[in-house]
Order: C-alpha cells, then sequence, then structure tokens
C-alpha cells in the first residue's frame, strides 16, 4: 500500500544525499560542469523515489542496499566520460550509491518510523 509520508521522506533524504554527493565531489578542488551536479542530485534523488515507491518486502538495509546498487550503475557508467578516471568513477559511484540508499532508508523507516 502506497504511503505518502514515507514517499516523501525517502525523495527529500534522496535529493538531501543528492547535494552531499555534490559536496564531497566538489571538496576535491575541480569545478563541475553543471550537467553533472544537476544529473548527480537527480540519480541520487532517484533512489529516494525507488525506495519511496517500492512494495519489495525485504529487510530496510537491504532494501536500500539493493536500491542504491541497481539505480547508481547508470550513474557510475557516466565516469567512462572522463578519460583515466573511469573504474575509480564507476566504482565509486556504485559504493557510494549503495551508502547513500542505506541511509536513505534508514533514515525514512527505522528514524522516522514511515515503514512501507
Amino acid at each position: 500500500m502506497f504511503n505518502p509520508k514515507r514517499f516523501w521522506l525517502a525523495v527529500l533524504f534522496g535529493i538531501a544525499s543528492g547535494f552531499v554527493c555534490w559536496g564531497l565531489m566538489a571538496s576535491g578542488g575541480e569545478s563541475c560542469h553543471w550537467s553533472i551536479i544537476v544529473s548527480t542530485i537527480l540519480s541520487r534523488g532517484l533512489i529516494g523515489f525507488a525506495i519511496g515507491i517500492s512494495i519489495l518486502r525485504i529487510k530496510w538495509w537491504l532494501h536500500g542496499i539493493l536500491m542504491g546498487l541497481i539505480l547508481s550503475i547508470p550513474m557510475g557508467f557516466g565516469g567512462f566520460m572522463v578519460p583515466g578516471k573511469e573504474m575509480f568513477i564507476l566504482i565509486g559511484s556504485v559504493v557510494m550509491g549503495i551508502i547513500y540508499g542505506f541511509f536513505i532508508e534508514l533514515f525514512t523507516t527505522i528514524v522516522f518510523k514511515a515503514k512501507a
């Protein structure tokens, strides 16, 4: 059953994790093109969206990890546009997506008690 509280919390935390991800990217000293910034925020927001609408009945932590893994793979392939850093960006995007998915699910399900 659709839970609007869960949906909006997950989307909000997804977008917030997108801004955190952007902040971590910008901390390296290099400026990012606006399209990369928007892509990053939307990609992490999409993880929150998917968590919010998902009806899978599995453990909350596994649900977050799976959503983060699956939805970060496309963003990771964007790293192949950066010569010399392809695998670093692919692996980093996927690993961080898993972490963000876990934390989005943690805050949505456990902290704010918005169960599916």
